[in-house]
């Protein structure tokens, strides 16, 4: 089980800011040899979910309130550290992120723009598939919601 903590950007220190950013260039762009400008300026905005075992960061989420994103509160970002895929912390991290928006954000509403070869992974938490499927970064998506 992963130990999670919730923090805003400002709440951040140097040190999890830098473990946070090594995380998703290290899954987003190397591993997904995907070349695009993860620092958005969105960081400030979010609400940043950190998953740690053993005091080592291995999965992360951003969400953020209705406007600030899509119209919906939304999560992004989602990312397990690839040697730590096998124990279902992307789950833990989705369920702590859904259950962080309930408690910040007083709704169960939810809006994400997910990888298309992941619907099945979302299907799981209860996101479920609306309109046509895209490219984000050339890579394929599609937006899901959860009711």
């Amino acid at each position: 089980m992963l130990n999670i903590e919730i923090k805003h950007f400002s709440d951040l220190i140097t040190t999890e800011l830098y473990d946070l950013l090594q995380l998703r260039s290290e899954v987003f762009v190397v591993e997904q040899d995907c070349v695009y400008q993860d620092i958005d300026g969105k960081d400030e905005k979010a609400l940043h979910i950190l998953g740690y075992k053993e005091n080592k960061l291995v999965a992360y989420t951003r969400i953020f309130k209705p406007g600030d994103y899509f119209n919906e509160v939304s999560i992004g970002r989602v990312v397990v550290k690839e040697n730590e895929r096998q124990h279902s912390y992307g789950y833990d991290i989705m369920n702590a992120s859904i259950k962080a928006i309930e408690a910040h954000y007083n709704t169960s509403e939810i809006r994400i723009s997910a990888q298309t070869y992941l619907k099945k992974f979302y299907n799981n938490l209860g996101f479920k598939e609306v309109g046509e499927e895209y490219l984000e970064d050339d890579i394929p998506h599609i937006n899901m919601i959860k009711s």
